[in-house]
């Protein structure tokens, strides 16, 4: 049995973020690859919709500039022949003010020929720009 793409492409991923080396990423990604990290752009604004390979590294090296990992948990997993999806937990560190940040994401991956041709992901925003706030956001009471 082979490795399935989710795992070659998730280190690949994070050795780009952590280790800023992204020819191993490269080689993973199609060059009509989509992608789409939904969240607060205005934020964070390596976030959002990217067509292509070198958008998407670009888009890597952007994270990379922004965040370190230092541990993530896949609390759930689907695993299809083509596709992936799961639901993960992520331990981080905002580089510029070396606030700790826990993030919960899903992300939904799919592949033709061992490449990269689409990815989404949804972060849980909210307790995201909490954290990268440094205070909790008070809504208002809806009746």
């Amino acid at each position: 049995m082979t490795e399935h793409s989710l795992w070659r492409f998730s280190r690949a991923l994070h050795r780009a973020i952590n280790e800023r080396q992204v020819d191993d990423l490269a080689a993973q990604i199609d060059d009509n690859v989509e992608w789409a990290v939904f969240g607060p752009i205005d934020m964070f604004p390596f976030l959002g919709a990217r067509h292509g390979k070198a958008a998407v590294l670009d888009v890597c090296r952007q994270i990379a500039d922004n965040i370190r990992v230092h541990r993530f948990e896949r609390e759930s997993m689907m695993l299809g022949e083509d596709t992936g999806a799961s639901m993960m937990r992520y331990s981080l560190t905002a580089l510029d003010s070396n606030r700790p940040i826990s993030l919960r994401l899903a992300q939904f991956a799919r592949f033709s020929n061992g490449l990269l041709v689409s990815m989404r992901v949804v972060v849980d925003t909210f307790d995201l720009v909490e954290q990268a706030l440094g205070r909790q956001i008070h809504l208002p009471k809806i009746a």
